[in-house]
């Protein structure tokens, strides 16, 4: 059997890194009920089997993809981590046809279900699909969401698999003040109809919520304070009488106004996307390590203290962040490859209280076995300073 390089041994404890907060912070305890984002559109990045390492390592149990690599569900077997993942919007016409999506659901669901598998507790159809102009995707969103929950339910897995799809709040006509929240008029025909089918059969709606961007729009007239979680006057919603101090929070609750609108309270709304960027280009104010630091930061807090909004102040906030790397390839502004919490070496890109291992390469079977051995003893270090 082949042994270590001896002058990899040594590195294995290097690698082992902690995200700190300042030290006028606390750090964030172990176990919060937290999902990140996996996207993987860069040249870079680690392994799938490092990158379960590194994941399992922050104590984070929730993952979201936006495919369904196989690559990555194999390399989380066994590990209690929950998956959501996801058909793309190339991908989505094609699930209209019930043949099609139940080949897809047997060939990447039904294999990791078992008792011993990844836990896919959820699949996106889609993802903001109608922040763009095609028509045949939008008319095709809803037969799809249908056809692969008819999938799931031949299969007997329609209880323990969520179908949705994931918004952006480009589907908001109004959303100040946050009672006053509806969809946009055009928008109405498709979401209406959608927002049924999922309080029937009790799937969630998900929304992608970046007050970055409402700051970066106009950095004059939004508080800073108001979007970054930090002590300012808030406002208070002079309909409902319910004020808010953050941003975030106002944004959901207008979700929940819109869809109330349209006839339903029983549909929950949960983040599928926020984050801030920690670089961007000249005209992106506000994209920097250390806006990036406090607003994820002081979300954490929160999330920590399974706050709700003010709305629904007893259902905590369920928050996937975006993003657990920066991704290189992303097109777009500067900002669009900035939102991860980690480089692809991973070391942090600012310190905002999680702590993670990433382990190194492997080399060969035996250096495997010494690398994992190293991680084990990693982890189990970094779980006892949280605890």
């Amino acid at each position: 059997m082949a042994v270590a390089e001896p002058s990899l041994l040594p590195h294995c404890f290097l690698l082992v890194f902690t995200i700190l907060l300042t030290a006028s912070d606390e750090a964030i305890t172990a176990g919060v009920s937290i999902g990140v984002n996996y996207g993987q559109i860069a040249d870079n990045l680690p392994s799938p089997s490092r990158v379960s390492w590194l994941i399992r390592s922050m104590q984070v149990s929730k993952v979201k993809l936006y495919d369904a690599d196989q690559n990555v569900l194999n390399a989380f077997l066994d590990t209690g981590v929950e998956f959501v993942i996801g058909i793309g919007n190339e991908n989505v016409s094609a699930m209209v046809d019930p043949a099609t999506a139940q080949a897809w659901v047997k060939n990447h669901v039904q294999p990791y279900l078992s008792s011993t598998g990844t836990q896919i507790t959820c699949i996106t159809v889609g993802n903001e699909v109608f922040k763009g102009n095609d028509a045949a995707l939008k008319d095709n969103l809803l037969p799809a969401i249908k056809s692969i929950y008819g999938a799931l339910a031949a299969l007997g897995l329609q209880r323990q698999v969520n179908v949705t799809t994931a918004h952006s709040l480009d589907i908001m006509g109004s959303s100040y003040p946050p009672s006053a929240g509806t969809f946009r008029a055009d928008v109405v025909p498709y979401i209406s109809p959608l927002v049924d089918f999922l309080s029937m059969v009790r799937s969630p709606f998900l929304i992608n919520c970046y007050p970055y961007f409402a700051y970066k729009d106009d950095p004059n007239s939004v508080p800073l304070e108001y979007v970054l979680f930090q002590p300012n006057a808030g406002g208070t919603d002079t309909t409902t009488g319910l004020h808010y101090d953050n941003m975030l929070y106002a944004q959901v609750d207008s979700v929940y106004a819109a869809i109330q609108a349209l006839g339903h309270t029983d549909v929950d709304v949960k983040i599928s996307e926020t984050g801030w960027p920690s670089k961007g280009d000249p005209d992106e104010a506000g994209a920097t390590p250390q806006y990036a630091r406090i607003y994820m930061g002081n979300l954490l807090r929160r999330i920590e203290m399974k706050q709700g909004t003010p709305l629904r102040p007893v259902v905590p906030i369920d928050v996937y962040v975006f993003a657990l790397f920066n991704e290189n390839l992303k097109p777009g502004p500067a900002s669009e490859r900035n939102y991860g919490l980690f480089n692809p070496d991973g070391t942090p890109v600012y310190d905002v209280g999680l702590r993670g291992y990433l382990p190194p390469i492997d080399k060969s079977d035996g250096t495997r076995t010494v690398v994992h051995l190293f991680a084990l003893i990693a982890i189990a270090s970094i779980t006892v300073m949280l605890s």
